[in-house]
Order: C-alpha cells, then structure tokens, then sequence
C-alpha cells in the first residue's frame, strides 16, 4: 500500500513516522517545501482582506521564523508565531487563529521567508491571485 503513496502521504503513514507529532525540522521541513502553493491564503471579504498563516502554523514546531513581505516588499516583518505546545498531546494544535488584517483590495502581492533552526531558509512570492480563497 505505502509503495502507491507519494508525498505527504506516504511521509505521514510510514512506520517510522506514525509514533512522531512533527515538531522537528527534519519532520517538518520536507512537508512545507512539498506545499509552497499553500503557505499562505486570502480571504477577500469586502470590508478587509484576511492574510491566513494556518498551513504554516500548523507545522510550527519545526519552524524557527516566519516573515513577510507585502507588495513588492522584501520579507523582513516577523510573523508572531503561537508557540508549540510541546507539553500537550497536540503540539501543534493552532489556538489562536493564525490571520493577519489588512484594508480591502490592500494586498497585491505577498512574500513569505521561512527560517528553520539551523538557519535554511525558504521563500515563496506570491500574487493575489493565486492566495484568494475564492
């Protein structure tokens, strides 16, 4: 069965990994570079657009940082990050809502810069229209 898995799916049902809760780099760091496209969403809701960091908080625990950048500016604002709840049987269990509001139509472009513990880095840029949600 595992041999016709791929990606995520075949990393989060191997054996070795079943017993883990994703809370280290190397857990976490293959899952955000296979899922670029969805570090990041925007929900337009007419009185504001919502900037959502859930994909990216869900996988927080091997995260060191997150910035942003937005239209065409570099990613250098951090992202306050909720902290991993490693003392629970849910570390990375989001309890506060992970989004960000900016004033309608704001947003055109965003940047996104991930810092992992041993100072690797991945970026991402994205355009409107390609993190709205509708």
């Amino acid at each position: 069965m595992l041999a016709r898995l791929t990606g995520i799916a075949a990393l989060m049902l191997a054996p070795s990994a079943q017993a883990q809760n994703f809370t280290t780099q190397a857990e976490v760091q293959p899952i955000i570079e296979m899922t670029r496209a969805n570090w990041i969403a925007l929900a337009a809701t007419g009185t504001e657009d919502l900037l959502y960091f859930t994909h990216l908080m869900a996988w927080r625990c091997g995260i060191e940082a997150i910035y942003m950048g937005v239209n065409g500016n570099e990613p250098i604002i951090r992202v306050m990050m909720e902290p991993c709840h490693r003392d629970s049987n849910q570390p990375n269990a989001i309890r506060v809502p992970p989004m960000l509001g900016f004033a309608p139509d704001a947003l055109q472009s965003v940047s996104i810069r991930i810092t992992f513990p041993d100072g690797q880095e991945l970026r991402e840029d994205f355009e409107r229209a390609a993190i709205r949600l509708d």
